[in-house]
């Protein structure tokens, strides 16, 4: 953990989630940001840890190599589990987290090469949130299907990390989880955090600068996580239907939320209605930014 001090403020820089991650802390001394920091950064790396699809020990490991067998959960796994069921249905089946098998045709690596259709239509009977029984504590998925959290659980763990800083210290705090952001409450004075909204077109450029005194911000977009193929890009959101790239969505969707969790899941069903998506967030009753 590295903490560096900006101004009147401090940073505690890590990584996690693939990605580089901050915490901004005002209204303390350099131990006491260090030991916030490090109570933020230590929840993100436990979610991270616990959610992962990737270990074998994870509460997602021990699920998809259940091979059918009912799973029972602990609280914490059944409630995010409760998200997906409840982002499925607010999606109309678009937002479903069976679909990340997909990842083993897709490489959205800024090269050229796609899947054959063969390939990804050999994959789409493993997917579909539901043929999965749920019923809390106890999950069963056909054989040969997965889950992945990763749609939901970044924003998760920013929403877990500021709470935890809130209850720890008075101290004003912003949690930086590769772009996906939780503040715990205004800076000193009502004071608003200003945050930056990355341009899809321009690596490392704000396209905007938006204030924050609460709450969460997210983006979903292509900027990083795409192929290129005879002048047509295709981005990494996927429609579980079809298991390819959905069709006309923006390159990015900002939505600004009461918490980090709901922001995230907004914006990426937003992309995944694709030219339908600024119709939708119309609805939500919630601040968005859509760039085409």
């Amino acid at each position: 953990m590295a903490v560096q001090r900006r101004g009147d403020l401090f940073a505690g820089l890590f990584t996690a989630m693939a990605g580089p991650c901050e915490i901004l802390l005002e209204s303390c001394d350099e131990a006491q940001a260090r030991r916030l920091a490090e109570l933020a950064a230590a929840e993100v790396l436990r979610i991270e840890h616990k959610f992962s699809r990737y270990r074998d020990d994870s509460a997602v490991g021990a699920i998809n190599a259940a091979a059918g067998a009912v799973v029972r959960v602990d609280d914490e796994t059944a409630r995010l589990l409760d998200l997906a069921a409840r982002c499925h249905a607010l999606s109309g089946g678009r937002f479903d987290v069976t679909s990340g098998i997909l990842r083993r045709v897709w490489k959205f690596d800024g090269g050229d090469r796609l899947p054959s259709r063969g390939r990804v239509k050999a994959l789409l009977p493993l997917i579909g949130w539901e043929k999965v029984a749920w019923r809390d504590p106890e999950i069963a998925l056909p054989a040969g299907m997965e889950i992945d959290l990763g749609g939901i659980g970044k924003e998760y763990a920013a929403d877990r990390a500021a709470e935890l800083l809130a209850a720890a210290a008075p101290a004003a705090a912003l949690v930086n989880l590769g772009g996906d952001l939780r503040a715990t409450g205004p800076r000193g004075g009502g004071a608003a955090w200003r945050v930056g909204v990355e341009d899809p077109g321009r690596e490392d450029h704000a396209e905007r600068v938006l204030e924050m005194k609460g709450g969460g911000l997210a983006t979903s977009g292509d900027a990083r996580r795409y192929l290129l193929r005879d002048g047509v890009r295709y981005g990494h959101i996927l429609n579980p239907r079809t298991g390819w790239p959905v069709r006309g969505a923006p390159r990015a969707v900002t939505v600004a939320a009461p918490t980090c969790t709901e922001a995230g899941v907004l914006a990426t069903v937003a992309m995944l209605h694709g030219r339908e998506a600024e119709a939708f967030l119309d609805g939500q009753g919630v601040a968005w930014w859509c760039h085409r």
